[in-house]
């Protein structure tokens, strides 16, 4: 089955659709990575975060973990400090950082499909086909929900935010996966 996750903000609805098995289609390991090291940095605010702790918390590369952290502090969204008890930090307020801008920022191909690019398409149904649009639709939609969503939205629960009653944390989003159909080459 082809998968999109998607975070989707409670209240919207989405319908999954069932499809044949096949492989997932998902964002980049890179992108993954991003978003875990600001997720982790927003939820431990209190110090500096390392590598090594990263990597070990997530169990990643340390040299992947280092690419991605150069990447975010070029951006502006993390502090570094090099040396004995160096680390980073986060230095825009979780609130002001949006998922689908670090998702823009990280990711480096957002076409579903061959017509998307004008200067390689090659496929002979483009003057008739109106999958383009379809598509193109889609992920409009992709980035609408992730464009409303925040960093600290992505942290509320893990930093203590409480339900209106008091009660658990609430849970304001939740993840989607749309079937796709599996098409054949």
């Amino acid at each position: 089955m082809h998968k999109i996750c998607i975070l989707m903000m409670m209240g919207h609805q989405i319908n999954t659709l069932d499809a044949s098995s096949g492989s997932t289609v998902r964002l980049s390991e890179y992108t993954d990575y991003t978003l875990r090291v600001l997720i982790y940095c927003a939820t431990h605010r209190d110090g500096l975060v390392t590598i090594a702790e990263l990597a070990e918390q997530h169990g990643l590369s340390k040299n992947h973990l280092m690419k991605v952290v150069n990447d975010l502090a070029r951006q502006g969204l993390i502090e570094t400090t090099r040396g004995r008890g160096g680390g980073l930090r986060l230095l825009a307020e979780p609130e002001t950082i949006c998922i689908g801008d670090v998702v823009r920022a990280s990711e480096t191909d957002f076409r579903l499909v061959e017509c998307f690019d004008p200067d390689t398409n090659a496929c002979t149904l483009t003057p008739n086909c109106r999958l383009k649009h379809l598509f193109d639709e889609a992920l409009q939609g992709y980035f609408k929900a992730l464009d409303g969503a925040t960093l600290a939205d992505m942290t509320a629960d893990h930093t203590g935010t409480q339900a209106p009653s008091g009660g658990p944390p609430a849970r304001r989003h939740r993840v989607i996966a749309l079937a796709m159909p599996k098409t054949r080459r």
